[in-house]
């Protein structure tokens, strides 16, 4: 069988490049070798397109050293559309060299230009296949307001919420106090458009909200104000296959003594934070989470794969609070833990992945 040829595309310029560059590490230690030939093409923080090293090692998931991708002088040029689909290196010498035709590339990119619909409208420009979300699936989910509206209006259930736009805080404040008061306590307060926990936080109190908004606002000039829902934090893993869209086995964030699952108890394996799966749970608990992954998937016209989060509440609703196109995929983060949980190998996982993105 001939090998094809998978760009493995990592880094980025968002806030989450370490981790895109750790789970990069992952990616190439567990590829098969037998069935893919691989070109690490990593981005820097500056946005360039740089031939990496193929070495796993030096991607390693480690809070203390967190990888990245630094400009080493080389560029890759992209094919052209139309044409063959030869990727080529610009050395630091100048010499241009072929580095073979590509079949395929699996973007690990979290985050603004890599998980919000922008590298996937570039590579559908150049006509270049690529694995994981399309443009809108990844757009929607990334703007969390519009994806909020996306589920609503296909009558899966969402935790009350506001949107509030800087220009609204700045011009009346006691407004968006007041909205925030109505939704009741505790609240969440997070950037529409920034991944991983990154500028949220939980208001306890009406007078932490100024704070709150202040720490969203930096990241965003869009801000959701929610209803904190009290429930199981339950994560599920949905895969476009072959055969259609499945669900894994669900997972449950079990926190210890965080306030909530954050950047830290994310990927640096913080204290205070279990990632349990398969989560304990009844047949027909499994069996609606799976369903409400699936919908959640296809209302937002989900491509390739997503993690669904969602609440399990004391009464025995399920809360759909967001998905991720590009979930994290590290070895130990939560979307291959369910997969593996399933019977589906880490390795085995990323062929589907890219499987996908070739039969499209």
């Amino acid at each position: 069988m001939d090998k094809q040829t998978v760009v493995v595309l990592f880094g980025g310029r968002s806030s989450e490049h370490s981790i895109s560059s750790a789970t990069a590490g992952g990616v190439l230690g567990a590829i098969d070798r037998g069935r893919y030939d691989v070109i690490p093409v990593g981005i820097t923080r500056e946005g360039a397109f740089v031939l990496e090293d193929d070495d796993p090692a030096k991607f390693p998931l480690d809070a203390a050293h967190l990888p990245e991708v630094v400009d080493n002088g080389t560029r890759v040029l992209w094919p052209e559309p139309g044409g063959d689909r030869t990727l080529r290196v610009v050395r630091v010498d100048g010499t241009i060299d072929g580095l073979g035709e590509i079949d395929v590339v699996l973007p690990i990119l979290h985050g603004p230009h890599g998980e919000d619909g922008t590298i996937q409208g570039y590579f559908d420009t150049l006509e270049v296949p690529y694995a994981g979300g399309g443009v809108l699936d990844s757009a929607l989910c990334m703007d969390k307001h519009f994806m909020k509206i996306a589920l609503q209006a296909a009558g899966i259930v969402v935790a009350p919420w506001v949107t509030v736009r800087r220009r609204a805080w700045e011009q009346d404040a006691a407004q968006v106090r007041a909205q925030a008061a109505e939704l009741g306590l505790p609240l969440f307060v997070k950037p529409a458009r920034a991944g991983s926990s990154v500028g949220v936080s939980k208001v306890e109190a009406l007078d932490e909200l100024d704070a709150a908004l202040a720490i969203a606002f930096a990241e965003d000039d869009k801000v959701l104000i929610e209803t904190g829902v009290s429930g199981r934090e339950i994560e599920v893993a949905v895969l476009e296959g072959a055969d259609g869209v499945r669900a894994s086995l669900p997972g449950e964030i079990v926190l210890t003594s965080r306030g909530f699952y954050d950047f830290e108890g994310k990927y640096l394996g913080g204290d205070g934070v279990d990632v349990v799966c398969p989560a304990v749970l009844t047949d027909a608990e499994i069996a609606a989470i799976q369903s409400a992954g699936v919908s959640a998937f296809e209302a937002v016209d989900g491509r390739g794969l997503a993690r669904v989060d969602m609440f399990l509440t004391p009464e025995g609703d399920l809360v759909v609070n967001e998905l991720n196109t590009m979930p994290g995929f590290t070895p130990i983060s939560m979307f291959p833990k369910c997969w593996v949980a399933s019977g589906l190998s880490y390795g085995d996982l990323i062929s589907e992945l890219i499987e996908a993105g070739l039969r499209r």
